[in-house]
């Protein structure tokens, strides 16, 4: 032990949020959260143990954040304004956190209207003055004020999560100034995170340059106005006062009064009895061997969640959340049959009385535009459900009918249950029975979704083994139940009947089986969402915009059937010549649309060479296959993929999108997907119209046939670039973000970053590079897209990591922390899990590290997508635009139909919401840009 007094100050808001993202959810016996206090507990032994090997302390104090607000908000009311709120499942373990370091015999200081950093600057200087030295364990840069700018300060820094010690020299390799410059610096360049305004413009390579000129912060201010004229000069005249505000709120307040003396942080041996009933009380066992105490039995405790590890494998605790209440048996024949509206009317009451329902419709066709009500089922508990037949009989008049309320009189009694406010309404992909019960004039709200709850917490699990979001896979994944199928009850085939002539005894037991199964996964998947962190994406972002995709659904979009007509009709006559000048060149007629007949002429009659033979002795004929061989100089594989262009076309687009047109509102209604693409981004089906291809001309003439009605234009709204302004952000990338913001063609900056000039070659490259690297391309992959050997596409993607090495440092940091965690996060905290990713298989492996690149960049693309969607009703209501309708989102784009005259002011509403669709629950660093264009079909808007 040093002779010498040495504190150690510790930075405990660093460790809890660490510990929090980095470790699975844990509860513990009683089904409070227990992450970050685990992943705490655990952070702090380990440093004590490590400090004890070393020259370790002699003094030391954990410090903590006492509230949100300090006299900086006074200062400036905007202060951390965009900070969000801690997550719902951390607030209840602060307290825990603070019970977890008194267990260790350390003081816990947190004082009113000052923050840590400035305890942590007060009690620093004070030690330093009585000849101590300190050590401020943190990454924070605002605490690296406070190292001494001296060789031997007294003062440095530990950053635990890289291992290494943090002095002068550190300093200076991080800022490119000394410690006595860093306040200036981030007055300069100001803080996102605090909401810190600085500079408008100046990131860190500009504020190191011009303090290393001008010496500090005064000087750069009182020269701005001799500098030569540029945007930069600009922006310091304009925002003087923005910086000199920005350096008071960022200067640590080092004369606060201690609430606890020096002395009596001297450190004790960690006493055995206080950490043993502490780690006991938690469930944290491992621990607990660890001190050398006995662990008490686990029955009762929490137990291992489907995807995460068992707590012993993670050196932890269990990670399941609080139990679901206990539910009795499914048992169908208990459910009921209402055919009079007095007992409607009581389950109606006691549905309002308990204030949720699960509730779900029967109806004669999966389409909810075309579908008619057949019937509707309640649950209030497990095991209490009710079906409501409404229009069940055979479908000839003279047929005798069951006894059945009468639909408008049920629908009357049900009306201000499912519109009532005060009644949460439960449904599994409950987004079809809105659409469905707004037929009836009937608006449900609010909603619940287990479907979507379970797509928020298991993106990408593999469920068990039962597969997707379905009712049916959860009941067996949660309830190990088998749901009575659709078919037991209807037939198939020919001998299939509609819903309406299911026997009422079948009937009641199919259907409010439905509403109990709901209603019993949402016991068990909704405390999950606060206990594993999916509470933040599934409030903020699915749930709200469930409203918002019916009623674009229902709106439709109108469709030119001659136009569609005529293009088929084209597509027809290409395929007939193409058909006959491969036929030609084989030498003989063959089904083309036949891999194996297309295989044996290309390999086998014509004898081209690189034909590979699949486990099924035929010769694959895939797409890269036909590509390789066109590239060779082969026209009969150019001409086949003509052929297959237009088949897909005209089978898929021209032909199908006539026969989807409704023909109650002559328009074409697509379906909505939450649970469709697992980074979270929204699919569309019957009919899908996102995949129309945009790429070739022929492809693009099809979103012509897309158009408005009279008096009306299509507006399309496109987010532009949004993924790689997400990778700017995301991976820190100053030199991106400041190209974005100063408005630079970012394809152009690439270039010449890369090939040092800009030319349409190059900037091609770029582009592709730019997109690819995101996506987690490999040399061989990227040699592919851009025609060059492996090593010239490697050394491309080397100069690309020195030109922007922070998306190196994100894609390795991304990889590291989804190996570790099997998921990654969007910024919104979206998971998407990768059970795969550590796999002995190559192939499996590195498809799910491709993936994992991408899935937290596109995955928060989606999520403010998404936001912007839910607030554009609103939003456009307001600014008195009620005739503007949102019609279509594919990938990055909103598409509107409107009246010509409302064009101009709807344009400056869209791109508002669109632009700040992420905030207030996430800051960007860099502007998201809205390209909007109009016309009077989509192709013209686009």
């Amino acid at each position: 032990m040093s002779e010498q007094n040495h504190l150690y100050l510790v930075d405990a808001s660093a460790y809890i949020f660490r510990a929090y993202h980095r470790l699975p959810p844990l509860t513990n016996p009683e089904g409070t959260p227990v992450g970050a206090v685990y992943g705490y507990t655990t952070m702090l032994w380990k440093l004590a143990d490590d400090l004890h090997k070393a020259n370790g302390p002699t003094h030391m104090a954990v410090i903590l954040d006492k509230s949100s607000k300090s006299f900086r908000n006074d200062l400036y009311d905007q202060y951390k304004a965009n900070r969000p709120p801690p997550p719902d499942d951390l607030v209840p373990q602060f307290p825990l956190i603070r019970d977890a370091t008194r267990a260790f015999s350390l003081p816990v200081i947190e004082e009113e209207n000052v923050e840590a950093d400035d305890m942590i600057a007060s009690y620093a200087v004070a030690a330093v003055e009585q000849g101590w030295k300190v050590t401020i364990v943190s990454s924070d840069k605002d605490l690296m004020q406070l190292i001494e700018p001296v060789d031997d300060s007294r003062i440095d820094m530990l950053d635990t999560m890289k291992n290494v010690r943090v002095g002068k020299q550190e300093v200076i390799e991080k800022f490119g100034v000394g410690p006595e410059l860093v306040g200036d610096m981030l007055a300069l360049m100001g803080d996102s995170a605090d909401n810190i305004p600085g500079v408008k413009g100046i990131g860190p390579k500009t504020a190191t340059k011009l303090l290393l000129e001008h010496g500090d912060l005064d000087g750069v201010l009182a020269a701005a106005q001799g500098m030569k004229k540029s945007k930069m000069r600009e922006n310091l005249i304009e925002f003087t006062d923005d910086a000199r505000l920005s350096r008071v709120l960022v200067t640590l307040k080092d004369d606060c009064p201690l609430p606890v003396a020096l002395d009596d942080f001297k450190l004790q041996d960690i006493p055995h009895e206080p950490l043993a009933e502490f780690l006991s009380l938690h469930g944290f066992t491992s621990l607990l061997r660890k001190l050398g105490a006995d662990a008490p039995e686990t029955s009762g405790r929490a137990e291992s969640t489907g995807s995460n590890t068992s707590g012993e494998n993670n050196n932890g605790p269990g990670t399941h959340a609080p139990r679901a209440p206990e539910q009795p048996a499914i048992d169908p024949d208990a459910y009921v049959c209402i055919t009079d509206e007095e007992t409607l009317q009581k389950w109606v009451d006691e549905a309002r009385a308990i204030g949720s329902v699960a509730f779900d419709t029967e109806t004669t066709s999966l389409d909810p535009m075309r579908a008619e009500l057949v019937g509707f089922s309640l649950a209030t508990a497990p095991g209490k459900a009710c079906y409501v037949p409404l229009a069940h009989g055979g479908t000839d008049l003279l047929d005798e009918k069951p006894q059945q309320i009468a639909m408008q009189d049920a629908l009357t009694l049900l009306k201000p249950l499912l519109e009532d406010d005060a009644v949460l309404k439960i449904g599994q992909n409950i987004k079809y029975d809105i659409n469905i019960m707004a037929q009836h004039d009937i608006l449900i709200a609010p909603v619940d979704d287990t479907m979507v709850m379970s797509f928020a917490l298991d993106a990408g699990q593999a469920m068990g083994g039962h597969g997707g979001h379905g009712m049916d896979a959860l009941a067996k994944e949660h309830l190990d139940h088998d749901c009575i199928s659709y078919k037991s009850v209807t037939g198939s085939g020919k001998s299939q009947i509609g819903f309406g002539q299911v026997p009422l005894d079948q009937a009641t037991r199919y259907a409010a089986e439905d509403a109990d199964v709901t209603l019993r996964l949402w016991q068990i998947l909704k405390p999950r969402l606060s206990a594993e962190g999916g509470t933040k994406v599934y409030e903020l972002v699915d749930r709200p915009v469930l409203s918002t995709l019916a009623q674009m659904e229902r709106e439709g979009i109108k469709v030119d059937r001659e136009r569609l007509a005529g293009l088929s009709a084209e597509f027809a006559e290409i395929m007939a010549t193409r058909e006959k000048e491969i036929h030609a060149i084989a030498g003989e007629p063959f089904t083309i649309g036949s891999p194996k007949q297309l295989g044996e002429v290309l390999f086998g009659k014509l004898g081209l060479k690189g034909g590979k033979k699949g486990k099924s002795g035929q010769y694959s004929t895939d797409v890269t296959v036909l590509e390789r061989l066109a590239q060779d100089g082969h026209d009969i594989a150019r001409k086949v993929l003509d052929w297959r262009q237009m088949s897909k076309l005209k089978s898929t687009y021209t032909d199908a999108l006539q026969n989807d047109i409704n023909p109650k509102t002559g328009r074409v209604h697509t379906s909505y997907s939450l649970v469709g693409a697992q980074t979270g981004r929204l699919s569309s089906n019957d009919p899908n119209l996102q995949n129309i291809p945009i790429r070739t001309e022929m492809g693009r003439q099809i979103r012509f046939a897309f158009v408005a009605e009279p008096g009306n234009v299509i507006l399309a709204a496109d987010y532009s670039q949004i993924e790689l302004r997400l990778a700017a952000h995301m991976a820190d990338v100053d030199t991106l973000r400041q190209a974005f913001a100063d408005g630079e063609d970012i394809h152009n900056r690439t270039a010449q970053e890369l090939f040092g000039e800009v030319n349409r070659d190059t900037r091609g490259r770029a582009k592709t590079i730019n997109f690819a690297i995101l996506y987690g391309i490999s040399r061989w992959g990227l040699a592919g897209r851009l025609e060059v050997s492996a090593d010239e596409a490697q050394d491309m993607i080397s100069r690309y990591f020195e030109r922007f090495p922070g998306i190196n440092h994100y894609i390795s940091d991304t990889l590291q922390s989804a190996k570790e965690r099997l998921y990654t996060e969007t910024l919104f905290g979206r998971k998407t899990h990768f059970p795969r990713i550590n796999a002995k298989n190559q192939t499996e492996r590195q498809g799910s590290e491709r993936a994992a690149i991408n899935a937290p960049i596109q995955g928060t693309s989606a999520d403010i997508i998404k936001r912007a969607m839910t607030r554009m009703p609103q939003a456009l209501a307001k600014a008195g635009l009620e005739k503007v309708r949102m019609l279509l989102q594919v990938h990055d784009e909103l598409v509107f139909e409107l009246p010509k005259s409302d064009v101009e002011a709807a344009s400056a509403v869209i791109r508002q919401v669109m632009a700040n669709a992420a905030e207030p629950a996430v800051k960007l660093t860099v502007p998201l840009e809205i390209d909007i264009g109009t016309g009077p079909s989509w192709g013209d808007a686009h």
